[in-house]
C-alpha cells in the first residue's frame, strides 16, 4: 500500500491563536501516516536533510517516491 507524509515548513507557535496550528496539526495526523514539522527535525522542506527524514519516516527509498 501508500504511506503518505506531509513536510510542513512549521515553526513553534506561542502566538494567541496557537489552538489553531494545533488543530490543523491534528487534522493533519489524522488523515496522513506521517506529519514532520521543520521546527522538529532541524531543516528546512528545501534542505536534503528534511527529505531523508521523511524517506525515513516512510521506511521508504528514493526510488519509491
Amino acid at each position: 500500500g501508500f504511506r503518505t507524509c506531509v513536510l510542513a515548513e512549521a515553526w513553534v507557535d506561542d502566538s494567541p491563536w496557537r489552538s489553531l496550528t494545533a488543530a490543523l496539526q491534528q487534522r493533519l495526523r489524522a488523515e496522513f501516516h506521517v506529519l514532520l514539522e521543520s521546527c522538529r527535525i532541524g531543516a528546512t522542506k528545501s534542505e536534503p536533510g528534511a527529505l531523508r527524514a521523511a524517506l525515513e519516516a516512510l521506511r521508504a527509498r528514493p526510488q519509491e517516491v
